[in-house]
């Protein structure tokens, strides 16, 4: 990663953990390629914006980087050595067994060092070949609003054809990037395969909601079951549930469902889902509805609206 993972995200080095998540979804949802198809520079902003988080999210990775232990792609940064720190350094081939001083012959020393590493197998310098890990993969994955709160498995589509199952955890967020441990590049000279990142894309839904752990739904209902009160089927990402509507409700009244929300992690109990109440009229008004209530309003004079306008001239 060329850049500073806080100039990436916006942020300063006293930036809190909530700060660094709040920037990061927001500039996801600017540069995601996904999203963005026509801009020519969403991916590379995206690549980098999401490697500053993976390196910033984690305190100890964050820590690390602050004091200079590795650098801004996650890479050891190589501990400053004096040659006669390398020099004295037990098992280092070119270590001085010769008993050469400080003045001893440049010639002779060479000649010991070429011993040496024709006796550590030719052409690596000490005993053992150069390895390094694969390279992390990144992939995006939009996932249906319910497989993300309920949890599921999907497949991603690898460019050589083969595929990657994804395990979805309940709960799951818009933004959220999970990590597939050894599914990235191969390594280099025996070393471990990279990982497979992937972001999440929630998408959103005709019914549910979401606020937190919390679902919403508006429910609309008819005009008797407002004022007299009814029994209800309502939906929930779990599936219909009954509901009691109480005499004399309100559209804009919101009823509590506890625990039919989404799963929290821990054991912890879930969220809960609020339904709104929206009345309906029927879509035709027959003779009988109107005599009605035409007789209804001359008899039963009701202002819901003076109260409001009251308060306007105040």
């Amino acid at each position: 990663m060329a850049t500073d993972p806080y100039e990436a995200l916006g942020l300063t080095k006293s930036a809190s953990a909530d700060d660094i998540k709040k920037a990061y979804r927001r500039l996801v949802r600017t540069s995601h390629p996904d999203l963005h198809p026509d801009d020519a520079g969403a991916e590379a902003r995206f690549k980098a914006i999401s490697a500053a988080y993976d390196l910033l999210k984690d305190p100890e990775t964050r820590a690390r980087f602050d004091a200079g232990e590795i650098d801004a792609a996650g890479a050891e940064r190589p501990q400053r050595q004096y040659y006669r720190d390398f020099a004295e350094a037990q098992g280092n081939p070119y270590q001085q067994r010769r008993g050469f001083g400080a003045q001893g012959d440049p010639a002779d020393i060479f000649a010991e060092i070429l011993r040496q590493r024709a006796r550590g197998g030719g052409d690596d310098f000490g005993t053992g070949g150069f390895a390094a890990p694969g390279a992390d993969l990144r992939y995006a994955l939009e996932v249906p609003f319910l497989d993300a709160a309920r949890g599921g498995e999907m497949r991603i589509t690898l460019p050589d054809g083969g595929s990657i199952a994804v395990r979805i955890p309940q709960a799951a967020h818009d933004g959220q990037t999970l990590r597939l441990r050894g599914k990235g590049a191969p390594g280099f000279g025996g070393g471990p395969p990279g990982d497979a990142l992937i972001t999440l894309t929630v998408r959103p839904h005709p019914v549910f909601r979401r606020e937190g752990d919390d679902i919403l739904v508006t429910l609309p209902v008819t005009i008797d079951e407002a004022v007299l009160g009814a029994r209800v089927s309502a939906p929930t990402i779990a599936g219909p549930v009954s509901l009691t509507i109480p005499k004399g409700a309100s559209s804009g009244r919101v009823l509590r469902l506890r625990g039919r929300g989404v799963a929290r992690p821990g054991g912890k109990p879930a969220g809960d889902q609020l339904v709104e109440l929206r009345i309906v009229a029927p879509p035709v008004i027959d003779d009988a509805l109107r005599d009605f209530l035409t007789g209804w309003r001359k008899t039963h004079a009701h202002d819901p609206r003076a109260g409001l306008l009251n308060e306007a001239t105040t």
